[in-house]
Formats: C-alpha cells, sequence, structure tokens
C-alpha cells in the first residue's frame, strides 16, 4: 500500500498493511534544513522540498503544509513573533476592544501574501507527490481563534458576556476559515486539520462548549469542501468524542493525558482516532523507551484499523533529535504489521 490507501483504509476502520505514522513537521523543517525557522517560512520551496525530503527519512504517511498558527493572525493584519527554536507566536492582539469587532472585515485569501505562501507549497507538493500521500492543510477553528485575535481573558469577557459581539465575530471567523480551508483543498490537499482546543474540556467546559463551539464546528465544516480532522492541540478528548463526531469529523487527535483503551471503544467505527505520543516527553526520552511506548499504543489503539499513530499536539517540537523520529518508525514497521500480535 502507498500511504494514501494505508490512510483511507484506516479512516474507513479497517485494518491496512501497517499503522500509518504522521510526523506533523512545521517548523521542525528548519532544524532539518539548519536555518532560521523565519527564513525557512520565508519561501515555499524551502518547505515543499524538506516536507519531501522528511516524509521519506522519516517513513512518513502525510505531508503537512502547516506553517504556524498565527499565520491567520497575520493575515487579519497582526504580528508574528519568530524564535529561535520553538512555534512562532502572536504578537500584540489585533483585535484591541471588543468594541472594535463591528468594524472588522474577514481577510480575503487572495490579498494575503502569507497564506499565499501556503497555497504555493501545498500547489508544489500536489505536483511532486500526486495522489499517493496525503497533504493535510490546516485551519484554525472560529471558536478557538479569538485567543490569538483578543488575548485569552478578554475573549471569556466576550464568550460569557458579550453575545451579540461573540456571534458578530463568530460570522467573520467562519467565513475566514471556509473560505481559507477550500483554498487549500483546490490547491491539492486531500484533507484539512481542524485545530479547536477550546472544544475539550480541558479549557472550557463542555456545557458552554456545546452552546456555542460545537454549533459553530457543525456548520463550518458542513461548508468545507472535503474531509476533516479535528485536532484539541493535546487537550483531553474523551469527555467529547461523541460531540465531535457530530461536526462531521472524520479522524480526532487524542491526547496523552486520554485513556487509550477507552477511547478506543467509544470511538470505534465512529471516528479514526490521531495520537497520541507527547512530544515534549520525546525530547527526553531515549530509543528504548520510545520504541516501548510505541508499542504500547498499537497494542492497545491499531487494532480494527481508525487508528493514525501521531504526537498529540499537532506539530513535533524543534527540541526532538532525528534519532527518536527514526525509532519512532522503526517500532510502526516492527509492531505495527496488521495484523496486530499483542505479546502476553
Amino acid at each position: 500500500m502507498n500511504s494514501m490507501e494505508r490512510v483511507m483504509t484506516t479512516i474507513n476502520h479497517q485494518e491496512p498493511d501497517r499503522v500509518p505514522v504522521f510526523h506533523l513537521f512545521s517548523h521542525y523543517g528548519a532544524k532539518e534544513m539548519g536555518i532560521s525557522i523565519k527564513k525557512y517560512f520565508s519561501n515555499p520551496d524551502y518547505v515543499a522540498k524538506t516536507q519531501l525530503h522528511m516524509g521519506k527519512k522519516y517513513s512518513n504517511d502525510c505531508l503537512y503544509t502547516f506553517f504556524y498558527a498565527p499565520i491567520e493572525i497575520e493575515a487579519f493584519g497582526g504580528e508574528v513573533i519568530f524564535a529561535e527554536d520553538c512555534p512562532p507566536n502572536s504578537g500584540e492582539p489585533v483585535i484591541k476592544s471588543i468594541e472594535q469587532i463591528k468594524k472588522i472585515n474577514p481577510p480575503k485569501i487572495q490579498d494575503s501574501k502569507c497564506l499565499h505562501k501556503v497555497l504555493k507549497t501545498t500547489e508544489m507538493l500536489k505536483s511532486f507527490i500526486g495522489d499517493k500521500v496525503p497533504i493535510i492543510g490546516v485551519v484554525m477553528s472560529p471558536f478557538s481563534l479569538p485567543v490569538m485575535q483578543l488575548g485569552f481573558e478578554k475573549y471569556l469577557e466576550l464568550l460569557y458576556f458579550r453575545k451579540d459581539e461573540f456571534e458578530q465575530l463568530m460570522k467573520i471567523n467562519q467565513k475566514f476559515c471556509v473560505d481559507w480551508a477550500n483554498a487549500q483543498l483546490k490547491a491539492g490537499a486531500a484533507a484539512i486539520c481542524y485545530f479547536d482546543p477550546l472544544a475539550s474540556p480541558k479549557i472550557i467546559e463542555r456545557e458552554t462548549y456545546l452552546k456555542t463551539g460545537h454549533k459553530i464546528a457543525q456548520k463550518t465544516i458542513s461548508q468545507i469542501k472535503g474531509a476533516v480532522a479535528t485536532h484539541l492541540a493535546s487537550g483531553i478528548a474523551f469527555p467529547v468524542v461523541d460531540d465531535i463526531v457530530e461536526t462531521g469529523s472524520a479522524v480526532l487527535g487524542f491526547s496523552n493525558e486520554d485513556n487509550i483503551e477507552a477511547i478506543k471503544e467509544r470511538a470505534a467505527n465512529k471516528i479514526c482516532l490521531l495520537g497520541n505520543l507527547n512530544g515534549v516527553e520525546m525530547a527526553s526520552l531515549d530509543r528504548n523507551k520510545v520504541a516501548k511506548k510505541v508499542k504500547n499504543i498499537i497494542h492497545q489503539a491499531a487494532k480494527g484499523g481508525g487508528f493514525i499513530l501521531s504526537d498529540n499536539h499537532g506539530e513535533i517540537p524543534y527540541q526532538v533529535s532525528e534519532d527518536i523520529l527514526l525509532e519512532i518508525s522503526e517500532a510502526v514497521k516492527k509492531h505495527g504489521i496488521y495484523p496486530i500480535k499483542v505479546e502476553k
């Protein structure tokens, strides 16, 4: 099987030849190239060629066009702060006051130079790889994006006490999210990762999510013209498995804090799971320990398909060594061949 066949079989809750591996490389590509993160993301050619290189080197079953989370803030006119060895972050909130919301319009994809880099990268990867490997595009959910737009404290005020302005911002963000997702699909992405960390009850209570973010996700995802994976960016997922299924998502990223056997049982034949290696922990593990972790996760989650091995946050930390990434791939080839053999 090629990677596309392997992943599609898995998502359809059947057993492929082996467990798929998604090393979600974003700024890690700069480390691989030996250049600064800012320089790496300045040129789509760097990103595309490095994605292809890392795909082969680490036996990766996807190509990931995610640049950095605040690229959407950049499209709204905000600042991006680049660091030496960690993901770029957003600067001062682009929305200075709640009252400003009524004056905001969603960015136009065609007018955004930063978004064009992602689309160019996607087009280049598609031309190189065709349909052999799934290309995964990324959007921030309309419900979670305001954490960067406003700052978390001000967003909580908006969410709980300013209903009219909250609904207005959601309309703006939904329009942008749908347009941005569909532009990536048109450029060649096979699926869209919908980052929605606020959907996790680790951040806000489920009751509030169901009244707000859940309905927003249903409406937004229904307008995206391709497969969608919801990722909670290391937030616990078990309590909201059925809620995420209702949004129309085909895949759910789950946390290293989730009980694997319990979430596997709840998700069975409803939604494919993606996870749940702890990326931060991976930076300090040796090869023997990470191989053991991969083996244990596969034994608990892989039987019957419906499971993709990945980190639990949505991007590989800069500090993880290449030896550990190579060991993960080797451990999957050893322990992830179907039918899964669980040693007693």
